[in-house]
């Protein structure tokens, strides 16, 4: 792995929450994801599933996990099963994991090849009698093809008809929704990864130059940090395209006067971060840019700071609303009086600040958690507001990773550049190192 080895206490300490969250003679099980095609023999890069990486730290295809804490055998409360590499696979594909290896990552003794698993997976199922499965239920998930785990799902139901079956989705989006300190750790090494690529790119953006060319500064500064890459779909958006929420062509040239809108962050050791950044080409703010740059970092600000334990998410964006508001108005492109009248089901900022202000983040950019949750201590989030003129081809959104304790917000990405005035300043600086 690129990543350095993940103290495997991580992985054991997850397992043991699981675990006393299941009911009594219970076994759940867990599917790696599967390896996509594309076209001819062609595959996409492999990408973990979220949950079985959580519980055991395996980063490979075609490995299951069980987690059966009642197991009469008592080496079976934890079992993974592997793919069996051979010469063949190593020529091809290069190394797999050995038994011991899996087991110094993950703290798993009992290892299994996967051609076993049919024949083990028998003998406890014999013995157990709910069975916990696992589906993608995250809220804004649409998934149109057929998952390994659906897969397994519908042929443990078929094979093994009897026994009670039960989802482990809830439980995990309990669990994952508190961050110990390790993952904390790595959110926030995803974090100074992401920080190097933005500072990269203070020098580097000017009139003239293309969105992919500052796509491909990025992959260079996260790949050679031991990121494998991005943790989304990178949005690099100049001019009009700043108003596109979710632009990825990345296909624009840069013009003199362009603000652009870079939504860009890397991923490490499977864990995101997150981050919205806005620089003019130029080097420079216009007054207009400028005042609405400033208006969407006092929301930012006025929102990190209820990012506070007892809080939910329900009356924190209501409150975000309310913000936002102030600064429409002030910025002229709300009036007072109609918002006084307004509906309150379809406040008037929507026009212009349509999306949420946060989300979990973790695993999975949108990290798996319940929206009715109140915010805890371990908790992460983004805090993402934005403006959106159309009509002004002008669009300003900021983003940060907060972490909330008990003490208030802890902003990861707290050193990363986002003064106006310091952004032209560390622009205007890296140009001269550049001429000298």
């Amino acid at each position: 792995m690129r990543y350095h080895q993940i103290d495997q206490q991580l992985f054991i300490e997850n397992r043991k929450r699981l675990a006393a969250k299941l009911k009594p003679q219970s076994i759940a099980i867990f599917n790696a994801n599967d390896v996509m095609p594309t076209n001819a023999d062609g595959h996409m890069k492999f990408k973990q599933n979220s949950d079985l990486f959580y519980l055991s730290g395996i980063d490979q295809e075609d490995s299951v996990l069980i987690i059966y804490p009642d197991a009469k055998d008592g080496v079976h409360k934890e079992v993974l099963f592997l793919k069996e590499t051979s010469e063949h696979i190593a020529i091809w594909e290069g190394h797999k994991y050995t038994k011991e290896e899996a087991t110094a990552t993950s703290g798993i003794k009992k290892i299994y090849w996967l051609q076993e698993f049919n024949t083990v997976f028998r003998s406890l199922m014999v013995e157990t009698e709910f069975v916990y499965l696992n589906t993608n239920e995250h809220a804004r998930a649409v998934v149109e093809t057929e998952t390994r785990d659906v897969r397994f799902m519908n042929w443990c139901r078929t094979t093994y008809p009897l026994h009670k079956y039960e989802r482990i989705a809830p439980i995990l989006h309990e669990l994952r929704a508190i961050k110990s300190k390790t993952e904390v750790e790595l959110i926030q090494e995803a974090c100074n990864i992401t920080e190097k690529g933005f500072r990269r790119l203070l020098g580097f953006v000017k009139p003239g130059v293309w969105e992919y060319e500052i796509e491909a500064e990025l992959s260079h500064e996260f790949l050679k940090n031991r990121s494998c890459g991005f943790a989304y779909t990178p949005i690099i958006a100049s001019g009009a395209s700043s108003c596109v929420l979710h632009y990825i062509e990345n296909d624009k040239q840069c013009k003199d006067g362009d603000i652009l809108l870079l939504d860009i962050a890397a991923e490490y050791a499977n864990y995101n971060s997150d981050l919205t950044r806005c620089l003019p080409v130029s080097g420079k703010f216009s007054k207009r840019q400028k005042e609405v740059y400033n208006a969407v970092l006092r929301v930012m600000r006025g929102a990190i700071n209820m990012l506070v334990p007892g809080n939910n998410m329900n009356d924190y964006h209501r409150e975000v609303g309310k913000l936002m508001e102030e600064e429409l108005i002030k910025l002229n492109l709300l009036n007072a009086d109609e918002v006084k009248k307004q509906n309150p089901d379809s406040p008037l900022y929507k026009k212009y600040f349509m999306h949420g202000t946060s989300h979990y983040l973790g695993l999975d950019v949108h990290d798996v958690g319940s929206r009715f949750r109140k915010f805890e201590a371990g908790m992460v989030f983004t805090c993402e507001p934005g403006i959106y003129i159309r009509e002004e081809s002008l669009g300003i959104r900021l983003e940060n990773d907060i972490l909330i304790t008990e003490k208030g917000p802890l902003d990861l990405m707290g050193n990363i550049p986002i003064e106006a005035e310091e952004i032209e300043e560390l622009m205007a600086r890296q140009k001269e190192i550049q001429s000298v």
